[in-house]
């Protein structure tokens, strides 16, 4: 039941609170980075699925599987999104705690808001896509 729950929060985190911030009618809005701060504390304590104060790969894993079972096995963009995210924070350590994962959302907010105003507006997370985009090697 515990691991239910959990994955109907992180479900619902994913859903509600995605790197490209939506409303509830899936149209994009401005994010300001207390915003982004909030939502990387949520999902912080979604992951902590030990509730230790820090996270391992192996628990990030873990939550990640049991959304994407929830969904049927499709990850969709949420679970996508999610995996990159748990792949970036867990390059370079086995565990993380609520600092650093903190620090790397902000870190990816303020590579978003291109006039550092404290806002990532769609525009900028528009263009800050398109740059990624444009970085990619070709394949």
């Amino acid at each position: 039941m515990k691991n239910l729950l959990v994955t109907i929060a992180l479900g619902a985190a994913i859903g509600a609170t995605p790197a490209l911030a939506q409303d509830h009618g899936g149209q994009m809005r401005d994010q300001t980075r207390q915003e982004a701060q909030q939502r990387a504390d949520m999902l912080f304590q979604m992951l902590d699925v030990n509730k230790d104060g820090s996270v391992t790969k192996a628990e990030a894993d873990e939550v990640l599987a049991q959304f994407e079972a929830a969904r049927g096995g499709d990850n969709g963009r949420g679970g996508g999104r999610m995996q990159r995210m748990i792949d970036d924070a867990f390059a370079t350590t086995p565990t993380i705690g609520l600092a650093q994962f903190e620090a790397q959302a902000l870190a990816r907010f303020d590579a978003q808001d291109l006039n550092h105003d404290g806002t990532v507006s769609v525009a900028e997370r528009q263009q800050a896509r398109a740059l990624r985009q444009a970085q990619k090697p070709a394949q």
